[in-house]
């Protein structure tokens, strides 16, 4: 039952070690408030040295953009074998009607828009050597800039373009990036295609239209329409959304005073820029019988939504569907799987009997929980399989390392992370036909696989691989958009196995009790949990440095250099950004003559966005910024290091998700109380493994965040398709 832990005695700013000395504060957190989480800003997939036999073979950016690459020609593919019109939905009418004519008449051959139910099995991906962890480099320039730069007259047309329109000259070479040759005469002929670079706002655009265009510039051209549509869109997925429901993106097109949104909507359609998708409410509904009274109509919410991610979630679902539908690969006899499964305990010897059992399963739990895929791998190459584990950091990677070592499970260097996986730059490698070389891939860490992710994984998977998707679906969710984890466990197409593992000690049953929505007072005789209460940023700061340097080190016996700060957001007065600079001048104080980074300094690195790889500052030379991050020295070029290097001794929990750290010290200060809910708190306190330490300054809107705030929708087509493959899910 939750309870409410009583006020604790603030203590004076200036009192040393305040924090852990005096007597009352290791109760629960009674007030604190966190604030949203800043994404992680990104740069780039880290490239490669070009020196002797390392030019022959693939860095991991390079790895990830030929992926990329070959599934947008996979994608073209698909187009080209789409037959026919989507057959979602019957009898629609008013404005259904009309984008479902729009589509139809794109393909009926005007435009090449692709449907998304119905394909053939999509060809694997040719094979590709394997890339070993190596000295990398990192690129200059971001995603598509990495592939061939663009030609240096191309950029200088664009500049004049930008100059003549009053925009900064200094996003020549991001949009001609993202637009490519020609791109000065596709600004020309419609300004507003500046929208597709990140960073730029509808208001921005529209100035520069109104300098190029004059008197033409109208607040209705279509040309806006459509841009303002495609750029809602991309702000969707950013949040999280693989679609938006129509009702939505019209009003918010409204909002941005588009006059006719029905029409910019229709308009984006018909220029293959956006699908439209017509998804029956209650798939096993039966379509309306011919003698139906006229008008009488199939329930279907009508969504909007960019092709990558709705081509991303039907490659996902049918992928999903291959799996559970294909017989598992000759491995031992029953017998044998029964036989690992007795030697297991608990939830292990379920997890073990359901893998037997099937190609795709669930397993939930927390850091515990972690033992029972560690004895699943153990089983599954005992009986000769290949058999792999996946994670989302390489924090995570390590620790999981360690857990195998540990128990003589298996060798550490089974374990790889998701985006090393994919690359080839760590794992099994792929077999001839292009799939990964293995029999069982478990994949912890779940809920941060994005739906295009996810979808890579399992077409990479070969037929008769078994799949285990593992994690705790109570921290935040993926970066990227979708929430895949959680779609997959609504639907209940599949085995899920829930461990009953509970997390030890005190920080276990605090967070244990956050999970279901309950801030419970716990007993913490060895100050595991402690509240530092403060009443503005500015002693937040003061506070947070302290606990870092002395007070945690000291009663705690954990150095700075293990203890990882998690605060809200990037900005802020108690931001990573103020927070980060407090501590470099207390923890390794230096002039920063390197983009403001020195020998020493902790870092997170950011290879692309929402990655983090938390690393130390080697040294600095005309090479770049030399890091070190989990044991892998990378090089960032001088031009890189603003946008995917900051200071690391405090990230936010979106950042610090798939990490654990001997004492954790999360900050909520004042104002971040609007941005609190449930899946951040839980997230952030869960970064602890020994010690946790809240500087709280938000009084009652902690709890009542945990009570009431759970985390924010989003909107999905997975469910739909995967009932659509699975019709007796659920």
């Amino acid at each position: 039952m939750s309870t409410e832990p009583e006020p604790t005695e603030k203590t004076e700013p200036g009192t040393r070690d305040a924090a852990l000395e005096q007597e009352g504060t290791e109760a629960a957190p009674e007030q604190e408030a966190d604030t949203g989480d800043g994404v992680s800003e990104g740069g780039d997939p880290v490239g490669t040295d070009a020196d002797g036999a390392e030019k022959a073979r693939l860095s991991e950016a390079e790895a990830e953009l030929a992926a990329q690459r070959i599934e947008r020609e996979r994608i073209e593919r698909r187009k080209a074998e789409k037959q026919g019109p989507v057959e979602s939905g019957a009898k629609l009418s008013g404005k259904a009607a009309d984008l479902l004519a729009a589509v139809r008449a794109v393909e009926s051959g005007a435009k090449p828009v692709a449907a998304v139910f119905s394909e053939p099995e999509p060809p694997r991906r040719p094979a590709q050597e394997p890339v070993r962890s190596r000295p990398v480099s990192a690129q200059a320039a971001g995603g598509a800039e990495s592939v061939g730069a663009p030609a240096p007259q191309t950029v200088e047309a664009v500049r004049r373009v930008l100059a003549e329109g009053g925009a900064p000259e200094p996003l020549a070479a991001q949009v001609t990036a993202v637009l490519g040759e020609g791109a000065d005469d596709e600004l020309r002929a419609d300004p507003w295609q500046l929208l597709r670079v990140t960073g730029v706002r509808p208001e921005q655009a529209d100035g520069f239209a109104r300098a190029l265009l004059g008197a033409e510039c109208a607040p209705d051209d279509e040309r806006r329409g459509r841009a303002v549509t495609v750029w809602l869109l991309e702000q969707a997925a950013l949040a999280g959304h693989t679609a938006l429901e129509m009702p939505a993106l019209t009003a918010a097109l409204a909002q941005r005073g588009v006059p006719d949104a029905d029409a910019a909507v229709q308009s984006t359609i018909a220029e293959a820029e956006a699908l439209v998708f017509q998804d029956a409410l209650d798939p096993a509904a039966p379509e309306p019988a011919e003698d139906d009274e006229e008008g009488a109509e199939r329930p279907v919410r009508i969504l909007v939504g960019l092709e990558r991610y709705a081509l991303a979630e039907e490659s996902l679902a049918d992928g999903l569907a291959r799996l559970i539908n294909s017989v598992p690969k000759e491995d031992g006899s029953a017998e044998d799987w029964e036989r690992a499964a007795a030697s297991a305990k608990g939830s292990a010897a379920e997890l073990i009997r359901a893998v037997a059992a099937g190609g795709l399963v669930l397993h939930t739990g927390g850091e515990a929980s972690l033992a029972e895929p560690a004895a699943l791998l153990a089983a599954a190459r005992g009986l000769g399989l290949r058999a792999w584990a996946a994670t989302h950091s390489p924090l995570g990677r390590d620790r999981f390392g360690a857990l195998l070592e540990a128990g003589s499970h298996a060798p550490a260097r089974q374990v790889a992370t998701v985006a090393g996986l994919l690359s080839g730059a760590e794992g099994p490698g792929r077999d001839a036909d292009g799939a990964f070389d293995l029999d069982l891939l478990v994949v912890l860490d779940a809920p941060q696989l994005d739906v295009e992710t996810a979808a890579l994984l399992v077409e990479s998977l070969p037929d008769g691989a078994r799949l285990v998707l593992g994690g705790d679906p109570a921290v935040l969710w993926s970066v990227g958009p979708g929430r895949v984890f959680a779609d997959l466990l609504a639907a209940r197409i599949c085995p899920q196995v829930a461990s009953r593992r509970p997390d030890p000690g005190p920080l276990g049953e605090l967070v244990s009790g956050i999970g279901i929505g309950e801030l419970t007072q716990v007993e913490a005789p060895g100050k595991e949990v402690v509240i530092v209460p403060v009443r503005d940023a500015g002693e937040a700061v003061h506070r947070t440095v302290q606990l870092v340097a002395d007070s945690v080190p000291r009663a705690i016996g954990v150095p700075a250099e293990e203890t990882q700060v998690i605060t809200p957001g990037h900005g802020g007065a108690a931001g990573t950004r103020v927070l980060n600079a407090a501590l470099k001048e207390r923890l390794n104080p230096g002039p920063g003559r390197f983009g403001g980074f020195d020998p020493g300094d902790r870092v997170a690195y950011s290879p692309a966005p929402g990655r983090t790889l938390p690393g130390r500052v080697v040294r600095a030379d005309a090479e770049g910024l030399h890091l070190s991050c989990a044991g892998e020295p990378v090089v960032v070029p001088k031009e890189r290091v603003e946008q995917s290097v900051r200071h690391g001794w405090a990230l936010t929990a979106h950042q610090a998700v798939g990490g654990r750290w001997p004492a954790a010290v999360v900050v909520l200060p004042g104002d971040a109380a609007q941005a609190l809910s449930r899946p951040w708190v839980y997230t952030a306190f869960g970064r602890a493994d020994r010690h946790l330490s809240v500087v709280h300054g938000v009084e009652q809107a902690l709890p009542r965040a945990v009570a009431e705030i759970p985390a924010k929708p989003r909107t999905t087509r997975l469910p739909i398709l995967l009932r659509t493959q699975s019709p007796t899910a659920g």
